[in-house]
């Protein structure tokens, strides 16, 4: 079965030759090449077209969830046919576990497990062990330890019909692979038994397989889409995967359980020698009742903190991840890095702040040494196992230049004409009235406007000011609640704000074809806030808009300002020779505006619905303060969400 790319798009502007480009770059082994894509060229369809010369499994990995979902959405629209699949954290909010020795806090982990996502992420794995072309969308979450493919491979069930084998046999072997009873609600991942017929709701959340048993024996195996139950087809045979990635044979666990008491005995000893008695018993009670639940169930809660030994992996080796079921799949599968001037300083970051938070758990006896093998990979780790690395960003870093040595691939052209912003640099002096002048101009025109100052304070300050001059104006910083941000982008788009006052939180991810005017403030101070990169993000707010404009108030041309407007300046002309010699007139992109706002007092589905979103909003919330570890934060956060829901 071959992957087949189904578009009513065909490959137009500087597509083909892009495409043409990165396939040739990849047939002749270039392990690493940097695709730049302005913002609306169509890169998804790039790269789609690229899968399919190709015929390699693909990971596309994202920044984010948000933007996994929706490259997730695109890659299945242009493969209906095919196996794509979502593989992203499978927590609704996440807690991680923390200590905080400063106030003698422990933080234990909380979580929601998302079990739809928990069923796509197996679906993910098992599509890719059994089908080769696989294509699989994920977060920077699959660098995250995952368990060895070939024992979630290998300890899978085979039910046959005709197959000697007693209920109680198949039962035992049914709750060694995680599987739960519940005989009342069957969801994926589960079981009911009902006389002499034992119905399996498959952890994919696919199907159910009805197994019926005549004298210990399987006298009947039938198989019926999840919800479905009364169009059962007959089968002769099926292959039942764990509904956990965390499952040891029944040998190997003894083992790796016999190696853990050892650690246990050893760590133990070493607190008592430093006379430190309270981290000792506190390791030895977490850790025993671990074991002992380990021992009855062959699992328990945190078990990824034993997986080093569990897969008697040698300290400081990497961990498995997603990666290495693709490697078992096709060793030349294909990793393309969506937003990699940001995914590639995610994953290096991540390997690094999992260790110092568990280092002070290992420290303070809360775990064992060996937790620290539960990690991600580091970026070292990460590309020895990825064959052949596509970068795509509109704006590489120098990080992801290097590694391609030169190989760069560009597409500048988008489908509606729309150029780069014409940037214009204004002198800091008299700035604001000038400033003022300018929003005044485009309110007119029923524009909208951006301005992009350096610090909170400022951006307050400014706002109170051309507030005071009649404008409808509103600042957005990291300070701005969480359920505030959306309804003042709505207000944004639909003129009842005309201007929005904040620092960095306007760089990436806002679609705002409204603004024709993005205006940077101190644009000439030097820093991550004003970097070649950030500068061409925060200027490239205005290029969803005809007339799209930038104005950079600076007394001096730094190195950063250089180089962003020569590169928007160089992207802008080969799009105005491209548009000439075509005949294509520009057209500003048309977006619907959703409607954020909802009345206390609505009762209705619209309003639920609304405060689910809010809801989730929260959640993201509290990740980001975990994430910045802060941790007392993120548990206050999570207490919210709790009241909210009613728990």
């Amino acid at each position: 079965m071959k992957l087949k790319l189904i578009s009513p798009f065909k490959p137009a502007g500087d597509q083909p030759q892009a495409i043409g480009k990165l396939t040739a770059n990849l047939e002749a082994g270039v392990k690493h090449q940097v695709f730049l894509g302005v913002t609306g060229s169509g890169k998804t369809l790039t790269i789609a077209n690229v899968i399919e010369k190709l015929q390699r499994p693909a990971l596309i990995i994202s920044p984010n969830k948000t933007l996994a979902a929706q490259l997730y959405q695109e890659f299945r629209e242009f493969f209906p046919h095919d196996p794509v699949h979502y593989f992203v954290s499978y927590y609704d909010y996440y807690q991680p576990e923390a200590y905080i020795p400063q106030t003698d806090t422990y933080i234990e982990k909380d979580a929601s497990v998302n079990q739809e996502i928990d069923r796509l992420r197996h679906q993910a794995v098992q599509e890719l062990l059994s089908f080769q072309g696989a294509i699989v969308v994920a977060s920077v979450s699959c660098i995250y330890n995952l368990g060895a493919p070939e024992t979630y491979q290998k300890i899978r069930l085979e039910i046959r019909a005709g197959q000697k084998v007693s209920r109680r046999e198949l039962l035992e072997q049914l709750v060694f692979l995680q599987y739960q009873r519940n005989d009342v609600d069957l969801q994926p991942g589960s079981f009911r038994v009902r006389g002499e017929t034992v119905e399996i709701a498959v952890v994919t959340g696919r199907e159910i397989i009805r197994v019926e048993f005549e004298k210990k024996a399987i006298s009947g195996l039938s198989v019926a889409p999840l919800g479905l139950v009364t169009s059962y087809k007959p089968l002769s045979n099926y292959l039942l995967y764990p509904a956990k990635f965390w499952i040891a044979p029944e040998d190997k666990l003894r083992l790796a359980m016999e190696n853990i008491r050892i650690e246990l005995r050893e760590r133990a000893a070493f607190f008592k020698k430093e006379k430190k008695f309270l981290e000792a018993e506190r390791l030895e009670q977490r850790t025993n009742f671990d074991l002992q639940m380990m021992s009855e169930t062959g699992y328990c809660r945190g078990i990824e903190n034993y997986s080093r030994h569990l897969e008697f992996r040698p300290p400081n080796q990497a961990p498995f991840t997603l990666l290495d079921y693709f490697r078992l799949a096709n060793p030349n599968f294909l990793v393309f890095l969506d937003e990699s001037h940001l995914t590639c300083s995610q994953i290096k970051a991540m390997s690094t702040q999992d260790r110092a938070r568990k280092k002070i758990l290992i420290d303070y006896g809360f775990r064992l040494p060996s937790a620290f093998d539960n990690r991600p990979l580091t970026y070292a780790e990460f590309e020895q196992k990825s064959p052949q690395i596509t970068y795509v960003s509109a704006t590489p870093e120098e990080f992801e230049k290097q590694r391609s040595r030169g190989c760069l691939v560009e597409q500048l052209i988008r489908p509606t004409g729309l150029l780069e912003p014409g940037i214009e640099i204004r002198s800091t002096q008299n700035q604001v009235n000038d400033l003022v002048d300018e929003i005044r101009m485009r309110t007119q025109k029923q524009e909208r406007v951006l301005v992009i100052t350096l610090t909170k304070r400022l951006a307050e300050d400014l706002n109170d000011f051309l507030r005071e001059k009649g404008i409808l104006s509103h600042w957005l910083h990291s300070e701005t609640k969480t359920l505030e941000r959306p309804r003042l982008l709505g207000e944004l788009r639909k003129g009842k704000v005309n201007v929005l006052v904040g620092i960095n939180l306007l760089r990436e991810g806002l679609d705002l074809p409204e603004v024709s005017l993005v205006a940077i403030l101190d644009a000439d101070k030097e820093g991550f806030l004003r970097s070649e990169t950030t500068l061409i993000q925060t200027m490239g707010r205005a290029s969803r808009h005809l007339e799209g404009r930038v104005i950079l108030y600076a007394d001096r041309l730094t190195g950063s300002m250089d180089r962003a407007i020569k590169e928007i300046a160089r992207r802008r002309q080969t799009q105005l020779d491209y548009n000439e010699k075509h005949g294509i007139s520009p057209r500003t992109i048309s977006k619907p505006i959703r409607d954020w706002s909802f009345g206390q007092e609505e009762k209705s589905i619209e309003a639920e619905l609304m405060v689910v979103h809010d809801l989730k909003l929260l959640e993201r919330e509290m990740r980001q303060a975990a994430e910045a570890w802060d941790f007392e934060r993120a548990a206050q956060i999570r207490d919210l969400i709790k009241k909210l829901k009613g728990n």
